[in-house]
């Protein structure tokens, strides 16, 4: 390279930062990448990528709804149940990773944006404010059966399909995690006294 071209190839790179950038998708929401070797039929990672950004968006939600309950829950319960909402939040936001990263490794776009899944979820918008302790079980609990019925349905699909990748996340990582979160959710709303047990009540003798 001569001592010209060199000089012209110095004078292209500069330490400013080249702000408000703009141009267009590289990819486009609801597509997939054409060569992406998966042994995969394309019509197949499409209708995957579709039922995942779904299972996304209401895991997206599910998650805030456990932080805004982790902040917001009051009552005799506020220790243990604070810290349980905040136990499972951070369960759920390693869900999230693992869903956007498979949409992602089957060529797809994974969802993002809040907006974007506030108008997908199929999870009911709780109020701004604060409710009482088995309201907000009972929203989560809510919430769990609508993923947990999803993941059954999309479960069987991606086998039959002959995205056993699909199938085990849906199954091992995402099922099985909502499962026992609402195991531990569910027993929080058994009516058993806290200190004194009832008595038996006696039988009528006819």
């Amino acid at each position: 390279m001569s001592k010209k071209d060199n000089s012209t190839m110095r004078g292209k790179i500069s330490a400013q930062p080249r702000l408000h950038q703009h141009a267009g998708e590289i990819q486009a929401y609801g597509t997939v990448s054409h060569l992406m070797p998966l042994d995969l039929e394309e019509p197949v990672r499409l209708e995957m990528t579709e039922q995942l950004n779904q299972l996304l968006a209401d895991t997206m939600t599910l998650r805030d709804l456990y932080k805004k309950s982790h902040w917001q829950v009051a009552g005799p319960t506020f220790y243990q149940l604070h810290l349980l909402f905040d136990k499972h939040y951070e369960e759920q936001v390693e869900i999230v990773d693992e869903i956007a990263e498979r949409i992602q490794l089957l060529g797809g776009l994974s969802i993002a944006m809040a907006a974007d899944v506030a108008e997908t979820t199929r999870i009911e918008r709780p109020p701004r404010g604060r409710e009482e302790v088995p309201v907000q079980i009972s929203r989560l609990l809510d919430a769990h059966q609508i993923i947990i019925g999803h993941c059954r349905t999309l479960s069987q699909r991606a086998s039959k399909l002959g995205d056993e990748g699909t199938n085990d996340l849906v199954v091992s990582d995402v099922l099985r995690a909502n499962e026992l979160q609402v195991w531990f959710l569910s027993e929080h709303l058994v009516d058993a006294p806290l200190v004194r047990a009832e008595e038996p009540r006696l039988r009528n003798v006819g």
